[in-house]
């Protein structure tokens, strides 16, 4: 593993240990069985970068701005940072602290958007040899 991988996995590990007010509650709806039947992942390493949720199958990167993401030198900084996901497939849906604080629902409404529609299963195909039933 490269040396720049393994100092994101670190900076992953400790970020999940201390995760803001905002995370913890959205974490809360994402984990255990899947959001929607989608699984996530928190503080997902990515290259160079630490996405605060990912769903891989679906490629949806789900960043939560706090306070300091609106100075000039961060909002450049996030722009270079989507730039890099989008350019490797990502689709980055970014949220503030205060929605996730004041409208949740809406929160989980808009990453659900941003998911696939599940698979309609119509059951196993038929084996050969048997016949349909009416």
């Amino acid at each position: 593993m490269r040396e720049a991988e393994q100092k994101t996995r670190r900076l992953a590990k400790r970020l999940r240990n201390r995760m803001p007010d905002a995370e913890v509650i959205l974490w809360s709806r994402l984990r255990r069985d899947g959001f929607l039947g989608f699984r996530f992942r928190r503080q997902h390493p990515i290259g160079p970068y630490v996405a605060d949720f990912a769903c891989v199958p679906a490629r949806l990167v789900v960043e939560i701005d706090g306070d300091t993401h609106f100075s000039s030198a961060q909002i450049a900084h996030d722009q270079c940072r989507d730039a890099y996901l989008k350019s490797r497939g990502w689709y980055v849906f970014r949220i503030t602290n205060q929605e996730v604080y004041k409208k949740l629902d809406s929160v989980l409404e808009g990453i659900a958007l941003h998911l696939p529609p599940p698979r309609l299963s119509a059951g196993p195909p038929p084996q050969a040899g048997e016949e349909k039933r009416k």
